[in-house]
């Protein structure tokens, strides 16, 4: 069992102990998309595996964010930046923009693209570098406005 699973269900219990609702039900959320995908592959899931979920849920929760709040639903924007916040806390250290600059330029070079059509090529390399440590959107868009 991966350490950020195993951290998350002892906080499960932290958590039901001291009635933390909201923490609880996002800290049972998070299980419950580990215990699925390990049930649908059949298989326990690595550290590396678990953090690339969790970034997955990450994701979802930005995506959601925009839409409640280009409907004016402040209520759902609260709960999901909330679940937000809480996931957070179990992705491994963010990258500063200096290290992901650094990064890019490095990819960019090894690979020796020079247009944007060379993107997939730089994402390759990169992705597996940020997973879980930076907003990989943010890395695209630092990629696209160096290639372009």
């Amino acid at each position: 069992m991966s350490e950020t699973r195993q951290r998350i269900l002892d906080d499960i219990k932290t958590a039901m102990k001291a009635g933390d609702k909201p923490l609880l039900g996002t800290l049972r959320l998070m299980s419950a998309a580990i215990k699925q995908r390990e049930v649908d592959e059949r298989k326990d899931l690595g550290e590396e595996e678990v953090i690339v979920l969790l970034d997955k849920m990450l994701k979802q929760r930005r995506e959601s964010i925009e839409q409640y709040s280009k409907a004016n639903r402040d209520d759902l924007v609260a709960q999901e930046q909330s679940e937000l916040e809480q996931i957070k806390t179990y992705m491994p250290a963010q990258l500063s923009n200096e290290e992901i600059t650094a990064i890019v330029d490095q990819a960019i070079s090894d690979s020796g693209a020079s247009s944007i059509k060379d993107m997939g090529k730089v994402m390759g390399l990169v992705k597996p570098l940020m997973q879980g440590k930076a907003d990989m959107s943010a890395v695209s868009q630092s990629i696209k406005s160096r290639l372009a």
